[in-house]
């Protein structure tokens, strides 16, 4: 009996299992605990994600910081499902960059309550306050950047060089180097169909001045009137009297000259500026013989005077067309409007773009004033290049080139042309402003290639005023609208500047009769004022007590240039605007050419991903040579790209 009870195992299997229960029970809990778990995370992940998409639409929409921390809360709590809110945190890091993009991060806590585990944990005595479990999931959003571009290329005189270790000239390689740029540009952003517009790049050739385009002749922010006070600068209007000419003369109201008298016709008390100059100029082009007309006269005589030869002279009705059009080009506005983004408005005269109209320098053109072939006019010569019209009288020189009365003679028929490149466009030698244009589209990459090709070197160089107009175009605001608001987030705007030398504008030397002190370009002439209270001229306006506003040698102006690039570069990285700098062909050994190289240097903004050999961001500066061009744009390239990542 004792012996069968001893070997009888029915009774175990209880046993057993209440021995085996605990942990049995305790590893379903946990398995039952750790689905729940992991469904909770995906959820709450999910959840992360799709807030850090949905808020990063809100940032490019310029969505603020509180409404962007309660966007991403609100939407965040919303797609938990059956997640308790009351169990999460959520922690969201904006950009850093407000106006360039950057990284989105949103960071969401989890406290999961487990509902088994605690009764497991008190099976094998432990308490079930020790079961909660907490965990962290992070979802980053690297915003998608578009970029607006605008290529700020020197046209001057000296790109017409070969570039050093080539064979080809500086502005045949900087066409290709220019031109791979944006092949590359628009390779990356055409893979971005989601966002309109992912890349815009515009094109801005500089030289002595900058062309807006002839087509701007009646936008709302060119001055239209002749109410800004450069307008008249280098004008006189008050010979143009009533009591000299009744039919014809100019009078001032208000600030504005008037055209008053019947003899103006069509356009009699329409203002008087420098595009009805442009279209009150007349030349005759063209004659035509009077039937039965003339008489005749000799032609040829003997030695004793007697006639030899007759003809028969006819008299002619003659046809006149305009002289000359406006092609384009404007003034740098005055202090401090010259180094700005200012919206030109009508109610601030002083920042409407004013056309360039370079006044017909002293000395005659034509002699002859009523075709009777005697000289009326003297053949005094003052020197100057820009000599394209007949003056008034035979006065001094600057009374000759002030004097208006004589832009409304009629130009004779066969009388002598001006010199080459002279005339009321002298110095607008640069192709139109193409404005930013839509890289991934065929016919917007097409128009900037076209821009670039267009290209050709002369004149002088003016580096502020071309950085001037590249952040024009950039901008989101007038005279060139085609860039996104400037406070729109996850949008950079670039300008890139290069040049290979110094800023420059002519001097002339000890020969000056009229005044005049330079050349005619952007900036007018130096030595005059566009006001008698102003105390300097517009060049040196707004410069340092490094600048002497007396003296009027090229290396001044070149001194006085590069003040007004360092300000307009300040200016327009102050306002976001990312200053990118090349110089081609410039050496440090070279004093004068390394001054153009810190002012380049000190011009350009820091990256935002490189760091320098002393462990400071990298300036956006590059130093190229002919030979390194393409290369060094390919590095400009790079850095553009990283600002487009999408991560």
């Amino acid at each position: 009996m004792i012996r069968r009870f001893l070997q009888d195992r029915r009774g175990n299997f209880a046993v057993l299992i209440g021995v085996a229960i605990v942990p049995i029970m305790g590893a379903l809990a946990l398995a039952v605990d750790y689905s729940e778990l992991t469904r909770q995370r995906a959820a709450t992940m999910s959840a992360l994600d799709a807030a850090g998409i949905a808020t990063a639409r809100r940032v490019t929409e310029g969505a603020t910081d509180t409404q962007l921390i309660a966007y991403a809360k609100d939407f965040f709590e919303a797609n938990l499902g059956t997640v308790e809110p009351a169990n999460t945190q959520l922690n969201v890091v904006l950009p850093s960059n407000n106006t360039g993009g950057g990284t989105l991060k949103l960071t969401a806590t989890l406290k999961y309550k487990p509902m088994f585990l605690p009764v497991a944990a008190m099976l094998i005595g432990r308490s079930s306050s020790d079961t909660n479990v907490d965990f962290a999931v992070t979802s980053e959003v690297r915003l998608k950047n578009t970029l607006e571009v605008a290529l700020v290329l020197d046209n001057s005189g000296s790109m017409a060089y070969l570039g050093s270790g080539t064979g080809d000239k500086r502005i045949t390689l900087l066409k290709a180097a220019a031109k791979q740029l944006v092949d590359t540009l628009a390779a990356q952003a055409s893979q971005m169909k989601q966002v309109a517009k992912p890349v815009q790049f515009g094109v801005v050739p500089f030289s002595a001045s900058v062309n807006v385009a002839p087509e701007s002749d009646e936008k709302s922010w060119m001055d239209t009137s002749g109410i800004s006070p450069i307008h008249h600068e280098n004008f006189d209007w008050s010979k143009m009297t009533a009591a000299n000419d009744p039919l014809k003369y100019a009078q001032k109201v208000g600030g504005v000259w008037y055209k008053r008298g019947a003899g103006w016709g069509l356009s009699e008390n329409q203002p008087l500026t420098r595009f009805s100059l442009y279209a009150d100029m007349l030349a005759e082009s063209g004659r035509e013989e009077i039937p039965g007309s003339g008489q005749r006269e000799c032609v040829k005589r003997k030695g004793n005077g007697n006639c030899q030869k007759y003809d028969w002279v006819y008299d002619y009705t003659y046809t006149t067309s305009q002289f000359a059009s406006w092609q384009g080009c404007v003034e740098a506005r005055p202090y401090p409007y010259n180094n700005d983004d200012t919206t030109p408005t009508t109610s601030n005269p002083a920042t409407l773009f004013v056309p360039m109209f370079a006044p017909d320098e002293a000395r005659h053109l034509w002699f002859d004033l009523n075709r009777d072939g005697v000289d009326d006019l003297n053949s005094d010569n003052f020197g100057y290049s820009n000599n394209w019209w007949t003056d008034w009288a035979d006065t001094n020189a600057s009374a000759r080139q002030s004097d208006m009365r004589k832009y409304f003679r009629v130009k004779p028929y066969g009388s002598p042309n001006a010199g080459s490149g002279a005339g009321p466009n002298y110095s607008c030698t640069t192709t139109p402003i193409t404005p930013l244009q839509d890289v991934t589209k065929l016919e917007g990459k097409q128009a900037i290639v076209d821009a670039i090709d267009r290209m050709e070197p002369t004149g002088n160089t003016n580096v502020p005023e071309g950085t001037a107009w590249g952040w024009r175009v950039v901008s989101g605001g007038e005279p060139f609208t085609e860039g996104r608001p400037d406070d729109e987030k996850g949008n950079d705007k670039v300008i890139i500047v290069l040049t290979d030398g110094a800023n420059t504008y002519g001097d002339l030397g000890s020969t000056d009769d009229a005044g005049n002190k330079s050349t005619y370009a952007a900036y007018g002439y130096v030595g005059k004022k566009f006001a008698t209270s102003e105390p300097t001229t517009r060049l040196f306006k707004g410069t340092s007590n490094a600048i002497n506003k007396t003296n009027y040698s090229s290396s001044n102006y070149t001194a006085a240039l590069d003040e007004q690039m360092q300000k307009v570069c300040s200016n327009a990285k102050t306002a976001g605007v990312l200053v990118m700098t090349v110089s081609l062909d410039l050496s440090e050994s070279n004093s004068s050419e390394k001054k153009a190289i810190d002012a380049l240097k000190a011009c350009s903004s820091d990256s935002r991903f490189r760091k320098g050999p002393d462990g400071q961001p990298a300036k956006l500066y590059w130093n190229a040579t002919g030979a390194t061009l393409a290369e060094k744009f390919k590095e400009i390239a790079d850095e553009l790209s990283n600002l487009r990542i999408v991560g």
